[in-house]
């Protein structure tokens, strides 16, 4: 028996304002089977829990990358 896939979630590769994201709501609401999209706000704290997560990678990067500068 196949499994049965209730919803999807799709993530923006950046932020996109709320007038310019009406036209893809709308397009993927125009999908069949779809029975609702809803947008979720970028709040601030997204965006510092995700600087801080990029500088933790890159400085891990760059630990591996660069082995004789690491400290």
């Amino acid at each position: 028996m196949t499994d049965r896939i209730h919803s999807l979630t799709v993530v923006l590769d950046e932020n996109m304002r709320a007038d310019d994201a009406e036209q893809l709501i709308n397009a993927i609401r125009m999908m069949r089977g779809v029975a609702d999209v809803a947008g979720n706000i970028a709040e601030h704290s997204h965006y510092v829990a995700e600087t801080r997560v990029r500088r933790d990678l890159s400085q891990k990067l760059w630990a591996v990358l660069h082995p004789e500068s690491a400290t």
